[in-house]
């Protein structure tokens, strides 16, 4: 019933009388003429729909009970996706390479990095290994739209774009930094942050720390 009922709404039948035909509307929802003509019975029996025959054909208004079942639908739809504007992922702090600190310092990031995120970063990364029960919310970050902080050259050498995803640590703003160009496994994630982050949250290698990442 949902899918008729939101084929007459997108048609907007809602606000006015629509004219459709059994063998059109089947056509529609992909069913056959008496599947489409048995589902608009079902839903002017049930009061979700009104409809009108004329000698022009059958006109169909969506009732403000049908309404309502779809309004309903729709903040169950609006609950999900609002949920998908953050994930949650934990990882394990480890030592990395020290590159962090080179990296973020280039003021080719750096001033990127203070106008796309509001803040200056301390100059290194926390380094984190996504738990493995994790990864497919990882997936999301490597797949998702994110800012872009662009690559830039230099006399010596060229730098790569840096996907950036705002986040939180415990109520402190970060951002997880992925390079299109890194040495790390695909289940690391480095954080950078206004402060050092190791020593705000007195942590040391092997702590688990979860990250609310907004997508």
């Amino acid at each position: 019933m949902l899918e008729v009922l939101k084929v007459l709404a997108m048609m907007n039948a809602t606000k006015k009388a629509v004219k459709i035909s059994a063998k059109e509307l089947a056509e529609k929802i992909n069913q056959s003429f008496q599947t489409a003509a048995r589902k608009l019975k079902e839903l002017e029996e049930k009061g979700l729909i009104e409809r009108i025959l004329t000698k022009d054909g059958q006109f169909v208004v969506v009732t403000e009970k049908g309404v309502q079942i779809l309004y309903k639908e729709y903040l169950d739809y609006k609950k999900i996706f609002e949920d998908f504007s953050s994930v949650k992922l934990c990882g394990k702090v480890f030592s990395g390479f020290g590159e962090g600190r080179y990296y973020v310092s280039l003021e080719g990031y750096r001033k990127q990095f203070i106008e796309k995120l509001g803040f200056d970063p301390y100059p290194g990364t926390l380094n984190l290994k996504v738990l493995k029960e994790h990864m497919l919310l990882k997936k999301k970050l490597d797949e998702g739209e994110s800012i872009i902080v662009e690559g830039f050259k230099t006399a010596e050498r060229s730098f790569g774009d840096v996907k950036v995803f705002k986040c939180k640590i415990r109520n402190i703003d970060c951002a997880v930094v992925i390079p299109k160009r890194t040495h790390y496994p695909s289940d690391v994630v480095e954080v950078i942050s206004a402060y050092k982050l190791r020593d705000v949250l007195n942590l040391k290698d092997g702590d688990i720390v979860e990250l609310e990442v907004f997508l």
